[in-house]
């Protein structure tokens, strides 16, 4: 397939991509650095995701990070990035309480951090919340399956939407998005016999986080994919390098040239 080269990419680029067939590839990001290095390589969505309270923080959960924190995450990977579309995270509370709270919150990641676009967690239970932040002009992606925000409601990361009632409210939600108004939808972590099919109902984007390869496009978090962060081994995850071990080897190897006063050498030193 020749893809369109795309000098900008835009909401209406990713509508664009999924008619042509075209996938779409999404990574996560939290700082100018790593921002800067992964627009280079033309990936078509950076996520600011609500993951840097797990990769960024240390945190258990993403429950913890702030919003405040999110725009400085946000902030530093817009500068980093000419390309991509630039997505951020509503993070936990920040959000569902009311739909006012929610559109605030957008509001204030779109003027602080100078993101594209806005993304929030769940299906008819912030369907309002959308509704309002679109109609302010903020796009927003929507995110259903499994939803981080909610582990401890669900007690657990495993596969979502096995059971009849789940995928009943998967497939309504998925519509509601829609006609909402969401510019596109992650799903994560659900069967992809049913990921397939959804893809099919709806005319906007999906991306995929275990979600099979019939989807419209694939997402996944920078620290793991680059194998960062080896602790995290689900089956949807490849590793496309060990930055851990390449790191370690490299700090490695300066504390042994600085023991040994190796280093700096006298081509190091100013005269």
């Amino acid at each position: 397939m020749n893809n369109k080269i795309y000098t900008k990419i835009t909401t209406h680029s990713l509508q664009e991509m999924k008619r042509n067939g075209e996938k779409i590839a999404m990574l996560t990001a939290y700082d100018y650095s790593f921002a800067k290095l992964i627009d280079n390589a033309s990936i078509d969505i950076i996520l600011v995701g609500d993951s840097a309270s797990n990769v960024m923080a240390g945190h258990e959960t993403t429950l913890p990070i702030t919003l405040d924190e999110m725009i400085y995450h946000a902030k530093s990977v817009v500068k980093g990035s000419n390309r991509c579309l630039v997505v951020v995270d509503l993070p936990f509370g920040s959000y569902q309480g009311n739909s006012k709270n929610a559109l605030e919150s957008a509001i204030r990641i779109m003027k602080e951090s100078g993101a594209h676009a806005v993304k929030l967690e769940g299906g008819s239970e912030v369907e309002d919340s959308i509704k309002r932040i679109i109609e302010s002009g903020v796009p927003v992606m929507g995110h259903l399956g499994l939803t981080p925000q909610s582990i401890y409601k669900f007690g657990t990361y495993t596969v979502r939407a096995k059971q009849s009632e789940e995928i009943k409210k998967l497939k309504n939600d998925i519509k509601k998005l829609e006609k909402a108004g969401c510019f596109a939808v992650v799903l994560e972590k659900i069967p992809a016999k049913l990921a397939k099919e959804l893809t099919e109902s709806v005319k906007i984007p999906i991306i995929g986080i275990g979600a099979g390869s019939d989807v419209d496009g694939q997402v996944l978090v920078m620290h793991d994919m680059l194998g960062m962060n080896m602790k995290f081994n689900p089956r949807f995850l490849r590793r496309y390098s060990n930055l851990s071990e390449i790191i370690d080897e490299a700090v490695k190897k300066y504390i042994v040239d600085v023991k040994n006063n190796s280093f700096p050498n006298k081509d190091e030193e100013y005269n």
